[in-house]
């Protein structure tokens, strides 16, 4: 491994363009959309443990962490932003958790109120990752603010895990049925610097997949919970898609820690099975409704996709955590695809409603003609918020710290991952990027302070003509160039044409079909801006024209291509010999992150090529 460590979001500020505008919703609009939604539905008022029997909201077994990753959004916004307003209600939530938390430092909203005495006996209702994201949210709370409050309840609520799984093994079951405590304890033990909530974790990973007697599952239950193996034995990524990839991004901060490299070529080998075998164009990951998880290699169906917007965020994360053990292009690729596709469909322009399910393809007619039939297809149109509601949270702390994914740093090497205007500063160093990415190729990084140093900037895989300003070596998808002096400026230039992709010929879903990049975005085509879009064909051909429309402020492009007329009135036949009836058309594409959003429409990422 060539470790590095990320230069975190507290020391870099997104100062313009596509996150800074993002970042102005998810603070503006989001932030608050949530909060009331959880309001109106009684997640928040789960922490005060008034609930009682026969009364509206019952609290429900994941309701604690959807309030922690509101609150460790906040954080992340608070860490910028200073708002009196807003502290004061995360304070208010403290205060309720601090009021209620046991002696022994359990918390849990609906064990301690709704079944008392079932406390770690079902390894598959959330303990373990409610308390997760708690930790999560006091760590960035603690560094938001330096307040110690929150921070020194989850202490003490990790400690007691601690006891009770590891010391005592007085639980029913052995390792977390839903894996995210695993990344948080690494977070905690980095803040507080307290190894135990390191080998803590290292423990539940450890442990993961040795067919305790005590976890009582099945093998296909196993497969589904990423326990089927032990953790280093894994070569596919199985189960529950963000189950799967949190567990994962815990894996790869161990490896890092603890010089792990069998753990490390672990997570590479399910890094490659995902990133060949078994994602999305968009960066989505999870094929079916059942069990939300992977199922086979190249089995991608696009109209009933499910591609959680959580998953395409936990994929990020991996590939985050990845870039940090060995910094190699094909981790950052991937989490580019899903920064700016499959997580940010999740959410409505506007920063008010959400997708769960992000599929490739809505046929609208489809749907109506197999209404009776028992067939889950996704939603074609976002809400403000689910029974299962993790993904709107998620996407508001995703886009609160989203610089997280653009620095690191070794001992001679700044590494460049992703490209987003932003001003950094850490050590005695500062930089400087100037980019209208992802719209633009074009980068101006301006760095002092790190002369005789290197910097390393990612050539995306998209990318197969790009000039640097200084000399440079490539080496695994980065070109490191040398720092002169202590003001030193690069210009890279990664040109970006709309280009037309196909599928592995195994992909059957997509046999001849093709879909729309340009840059790190993919396309799509929308019902709304296209007469027929199942029944069109685009000529490859032909030359792609640039536009933008102004109602939903996104780029578009433009495609020509053919339309199969319908001959209704020609022959009364349902089938008919083939006929050379195409009329020439012009084919409609936005990005796929802006799909749904100006009412119900047909849409699809894969498109017939003539």
């Amino acid at each position: 491994m060539n470790k590095s460590e990320r230069i975190g979001f507290s020391d870099i500020n997104i100062t313009g363009g596509f996150w800074y505008n993002r970042q102005k919703i998810n603070r503006e609009i989001t932030l608050d959309s949530v909060r009331h939604q959880f309001e109106k539905t009684g997640r928040f008022h789960a922490f005060d443990y008034a609930w009682k029997e026969g009364e509206p909201n019952k609290p429900h077994i994941f309701w604690d962490s959807d309030i922690a990753k509101w609150l460790e959004s906040a954080a992340f916004i608070l860490h910028k932003n200073p708002d009196e307003k807003l502290m004061s209600y995360v304070e208010s939530v403290i205060d309720c958790l601090e009021r209620n938390i046991g002696d022994d430092g359990y918390f849990n909203s609906y064990f301690d109120v709704v079944e008392p005495g079932a406390r770690w006996t079902r390894r598959n209702d959330h303990e373990l990752y409610c308390a997760g994201h708690l930790i999560e949210a006091a760590v960035a709370y603690y560094y938001a603010t330096g307040k110690d409050r929150f921070l020194k309840l989850m202490c003490r609520y990790a400690d007691y895990i601690e006891k009770v799984f590891k010391i005592e093994k007085s639980a029913a079951f052995a390792t977390p049925g839903h894996e995210e405590l695993e990344l948080a304890l690494v977070k905690l033990y980095l803040c507080t610097k307290n190894e135990r909530y390191l080998t803590l974790s290292e423990f539940f990973i450890d442990n993961r997949g040795l067919g305790t007697p005590k976890d009582y599952f099945s093998y296909q239950a196993r497969i589904y919970a990423q326990d089927h193996l032990p953790v280093r034995e894994q070569t596919t990524a199985e189960g529950h898609c963000v189950r799967a990839c949190y567990l994962y991004s815990a894996m790869a901060d161990i490896a890092k820690l603890c010089d792990d490299e069998a753990l490390f070529n672990a997570c590479d080998t399910i890094f490659d099975n995902i990133s060949r075998k078994r994602m999305y164009i968009t960066g989505g990951i999870g094929s079916t409704h059942n069990g939300e998880r992977f199922t086979g290699d190249f089995d991608l169906p696009n109209a009933t996709a499910y591609a959680e917007t959580c998953a395409a965020i936990s994929l990020a994360m991996f590939c985050g955590r990845m870039s940090l053990c060995n910094p190699d292009s094909k981790y950052a690729d991937i989490a580019e695809t899903a920064l700016y596709n499959g997580t940010i469909s999740g959410i409505s322009l506007d920063g008010k409603r959400f997708f769960y399910e992000n599929p490739l393809e809505i046929n609208l007619s489809e749907r109506r003609a197999t209404a009776t039939v028992s067939k889950h297809v996704p939603i074609s149109q976002r809400v403000e918020v689910f029974g299962c509601s993790c993904c709107p949270p998620n996407v508001t702390r995703f886009i609160a710290s989203i610089a997280d994914y653009i620095y690191s740093l070794n001992d001679d090497t700044l590494f460049v991952h992703q490209y987003m205007q932003s001003e950094a500063a850490f050590g005695d160093a500062k930089l400087t990027m100037e980019t209208d990415y992802p719209f633009d190729g074009r980068i101006n990084l301006h760095i002092e302070g790190m002369a005789g140093k290197t910097v390393a900037v990612r050539i995306p895989s998209w990318c197969t003509d790009f000039s640097i300003s200084e000399e440079y070596e490539i080496r695994k998808g980065y070109a490191f160039v040398k720092i002169t002096d202590d003001s030193f400026t690069l210009n890279i230039d990664l040109p970006m044409q709309a280009k037309w992709y196909e599928a592995l010929p195994k992909v059957w879903e997509d046999a001849g079909k093709i879909a729309l990049k340009k840059g790190p975005i993919v396309y799509c085509a929308e019902g709304v801006d296209n007469e027929n879009i199942f029944a069109s064909f685009v000529d490859i051909f032909e030359s792609i024209e640039e536009g933008f429309d102004d109602s939903i402020g996104v780029p578009t492009l433009t495609a020509s291509g053919y339309l199969k007329s319908a001959c209704e009135c020609c022959t009364p036949l349902l089938y008919r010999p083939v006929k050379g009836d195409y009329r020439p058309i012009k084919m409609r594409f936005i990005p796929y992150y802006a799909f749904a959003n100006r009412g119900e429409s047909d849409m699809a990422v894969w498109v017939h090529k003539f």
